[in-house]
């Protein structure tokens, strides 16, 4: 939204079913907001709401982010007959279970979409997305992000970190993050050696589930760190980053760790595959594989060499294929195939 702004021939306004706002910068973008909350999860009110302020804006295109928004997107777009473009596909969920509530969203929203925009072609796969309405559209990296980051001496002493290496995961601690695998193998690594702090970074990190992975003989070399935002400072501060998970689109970490030239160690599957070039920006590793894991970390400490070549060949990686402009372009042109408009 923020480089679609800059477009003179794209107008929008947001609506928003929380309001908690985790992007302050919105609120100075001086477009229209408005707010669509529930007050129970069944408030079948937000169908006519949105209604509401779709026929008062009249927009070309109602883009969704979720499979809950696409459910309540669906009888505006048909009344109105606005094209409905459901950007739900995020993710590349591997276990298809019919209790799966955002898959049943998605088999029930899809026939009623005119645009399925999925992050990853894995993630599209999974939803089983119809193929003449699914488009792949990578995350887009904003390299102006990297302008501001602090130095690594300056946040290493500020967290206290005296190891001669950082190796770090950028993950809210969920059920779909493979925390305890990335534990693992850190605890595997220091058995061997003590020079290295392990960071853990993102929601939850945190919590009492988080800490107790974490055998208390070797807690002085972890930092647990929670939500923060200075991430990109985090980031840049790492030797090596990692991302253990059990599903997964296109990862907004990994593309941070690529950006900023770091080796990433990464679980295959999903729509990482897609970013990481396994052997070349890094390697993918088997799920749940804390030994796999241990031994790519422990290559990688004892190869100087082999992490600056596989971080600037991510770093050159995610320039070409990720980068902000890219993403913008691809979704003027496909709103343009889409409204049959030109955006000028």
């Amino acid at each position: 939204m923020k480089s679609l702004k800059e477009e003179p021939g794209i107008h929008f306004e947001l609506v928003l079913m929380n309001e908690d706002i985790q992007y302050k910068e919105v609120l100075d973008w001086n477009i229209k907001i408005h707010y669509l909350i529930r007050k129970t999860k069944k408030d079948i009110a937000v169908f006519k709401k949105l209604y509401t302020i779709c026929k008062g804006y009249k927009p070309d295109i109602l883009h969704c982010w979720d499979s809950m928004t696409a459910v309540y997107a669906v009888p505006a777009c048909k009344l109105l007959h606005i094209k409905l473009v459901n950007g739900m596909v995020v993710d590349s969920p591997e276990k298809k279970s019919s209790n799966n509530k955002v898959l049943l969203r998605a088999r029930l929203t899809f026939p009623f979409s005119d645009m399925i925009i999925g992050n990853s072609k894995a993630g599209l796969a999974a939803y089983n997305a119809p193929v003449k309405k699914s488009v792949c559209i990578y995350n887009g990296f904003n390299f102006d992000r990297l302008k501001n980051i602090t130095d690594k001496v300056i946040i290493k002493e500020q967290l206290k970190i005296n190891a001669n290496y950082v190796i770090g995961m950028v993950a809210t601690f969920s059920e779909y993050k493979d925390y305890k695998t990335y534990y693992s193998a850190a605890t595997q690594l220091l058995k061997k050696r003590s020079d290295i702090c392990f960071l853990a970074v993102g929601n939850h990190t945190d919590s009492a589930a988080s800490k107790n992975l974490v055998p208390q003989e070797y807690a002085g070399n972890f930092k647990l760190l929670g939500k923060r935002s200075d991430v990109e400072s985090l980031v840049n501060m790492m030797d090596i980053c990692v991302l253990a998970t059990f599903t997964e689109g296109i990862s907004n970490s990994i593309l941070e760790y690529m950006a900023l030239g770091k080796p990433v160690v990464a679980t295959s599957g999903g729509g990482t595959n897609e970013i990481v070039d396994d052997n070349k920006t890094g390697f993918l590793i088997n799920p749940s594989n804390p030994a796999e894991l241990s031994a790519k970390l422990e290559m990688l400490l004892n190869d100087e060499a082999l992490c600056i070549e596989m971080g600037l060949a991510g770093k050159k990686r995610i320039q070409a294929n990720f980068a902000m402009d890219k993403m913008t372009n691809d979704y003027i042109v496909n709103y343009k195939k889409l409204t049959g408009k030109a955006i000028n």
